[in-house]
């Protein structure tokens, strides 16, 4: 296996480890609940405290997602978002921040249709860093993952409650970048992990890797971010932040100055772990 030259996702882990803290990972799904408001969103995402963002690619079936990413799914497709969009809005926010990693994230079939070596090729020349392929199991690296090493990007594997000892070299034999612990059985944003549990497996995982591990679903409040992250190398949080894109659906509010709020109490939370 060729060695990778360094991410911005390798150099933000690094720092944080000399700083001693821990990664606020936060998903948002690209063009929801509009393209101008999804990028007010996505750019003022770092100043909130995001260390690392996850940008979802709409699909209209996201199996592995619970109902707040697939209606956000629902709307950011509603209002035209494409792959073509989705990685412009890559390019805008790199216009203005070079050092923060985006990870793409979502299933194959939007890859696919737009094409593997074209997906890859724009992906790299947009300042994406690194794919989170949520449906295609390692078996199926020369498919994608091997590919998108090659161009440079890191390909994050994701590893479950049912990931046992034997099936976990196989997750990370061509994982980079960083492991995303699944913390509990099931889909997004349903219920809250326990954290002995998660404790116990994320030593188990580290035991077998050098990579960090980030601990993600159903993670909503601070206080739960805080928990976690001392379990780990990192938080993600998703469906909360979405639920809070929808809420202002509801109540007229701005979307953009929500995630935000809330993304910085989040980062708080992180950065109080001990």
């Amino acid at each position: 296996m060729s060695i990778q030259p360094r991410t911005r996702i390798a150099e933000t882990f690094d720092r944080l480890a000399q700083e001693g803290r821990k990664a606020l990972v936060t998903f948002i799904t690209a063009g929801d609940p509009d393209p101008e408001t999804s990028q007010r969103i996505l750019d003022g995402l770092p100043e909130a405290g995001a260390d690392v963002i996850e940008l979802g690619m709409p699909f209209t079936d996201p199996m592995a997602d619970g109902p707040a990413i697939q209606l956000a799914s629902q709307r950011a497709l509603k209002a035209g978002q494409t792959m073509e969009k989705t990685l412009a809005m890559v390019r805008r926010f790199r216009a203005q921040d070079d050092t923060t990693p985006i990870v793409l994230m979502g299933y194959y079939n939007p890859v696919y249709v737009y094409g593997n070596e074209r997906f890859l090729n724009d992906a790299k020349d947009a300042g994406v860093d690194g794919l989170i392929i949520v449906d295609l199991p390692p078996e199926e690296d020369e498919e994608l993952c091997i590919p998108a090493r090659s161009a440079g990007l890191n390909f994050i594997r994701l590893a479950t409650p049912t990931t046992d000892d034997a099936r976990l070299p196989k997750v990370l034999a061509n994982a980079s970048g960083f492991l995303y612990y699944v913390s509990i059985t099931g889909v997004t944003g349903t219920r809250a992990p326990d954290v002995a549990e998660v404790s116990s497996a994320v030593a188990r995982i580290k035991g077998q890797t050098e990579l960090p591990v980030c601990i993600g679903f159903g993670v909503k409040t601070p206080e739960q971010a805080r928990a976690l992250a001392a379990a780990g190398d990192g938080v993600v949080v998703g469906s909360a932040l979405v639920n809070a894109i929808a809420q202002t659906l509801d109540d007229g509010g701005d979307a953009a100055f929500a995630v935000h709020e809330l993304t910085r109490a989040l980062a708080a939370g992180v950065r109080a772990a001990d």
